[in-house]
């Protein structure tokens, strides 16, 4: 038996690539976001900055870093 999830998927790839991207699309923005995963990234960036910005980060100058990348893969 072919449920009716089979018959909907069926139709949707006889569309062209262009209709099936704007019923993706449309799909995608029907389901509920889920703003946790977002908040936490936000939280979590500005954490990062505040270390960087109190100086509580050793950081390392992209120039020596890729220096010392160079070195080791030509060693």
């Amino acid at each position: 038996m072919v449920s009716s999830l089979q018959m909907v998927e069926a139709a949707a790839l006889e569309l062209s690539p262009e209709e099936r991207a704007q019923l993706a699309q449309r799909l995608l923005s029907s389901l509920p976001r889920d703003l946790e995963p977002e908040a936490a990234w936000d939280a979590e960036i500005r954490r990062r900055v505040a270390e960087l910005e109190s100086g509580a980060l050793n950081t390392t100058p992209a120039e020596e870093v890729f220096a010392d990348a160079r070195r080791r893969l030509n060693a």
